[in-house]
């Protein structure tokens, strides 16, 4: 199998059931969280990728990444620092990976993207231009040839 657009990402994304999409999620939020300092958000992520999570345990973590979310959008100001705006958009991808919706794993992926994007504008020297789309699209195609 073989993905080589959004299109076909899209497609396969929403064919997966609430669990993988979440935890596919907590793997491209993951790829990003770097761009982040907020030590909540790893503890989000680690939880939402566990199989046998409560629905308890996962209100609790959504709480935690709005409050991230909150708090990294108060941190970006209105200079548009472009780190902190990767760290605000990493909190936004790990909020839509808890947020129940059909389209989890879409949500997640694009907040990944800006999030990876706003880090380029901000440092060019130091951050990678690795095409987070392409690399998402070989990650779900690795992803759904493991047996399960």
């Amino acid at each position: 199998m073989t993905i080589n657009n959004d299109v076909e990402f899209k497609q396969v994304l929403q064919n997966l059931n609430p669990f993988e999409q979440r935890a596919l999620a907590a793997q491209f939020v993951s790829h990003v969280l770097p761009f982040s300092q907020d030590d909540r958000l790893a503890r989000v992520v680690a939880l939402a990728a566990q199989p046998n999570v409560s629905q308890d345990e996962l209100n609790q973590a959504l709480r935690l990444a709005k409050a991230a979310t909150l708090d990294s959008h108060a941190r970006c100001g209105s200079e548009g620092n472009w780190s902190e705006q990767a760290g605000y958009f990493v909190a936004r991808a790990a909020m839509a990976m808890l947020t129940p919706s059909d389209k989890v794993a879409w949500q997640t992926a694009m907040s990944c993207r800006m999030a990876r994007t706003s880090a380029l504008i901000g440092d060019e020297s130091s951050v990678s231009t690795h095409d987070e789309s392409a690399w998402q699209h070989q990650f779900l195609v690795a992803y759904l040839a493991q047996p399960a």
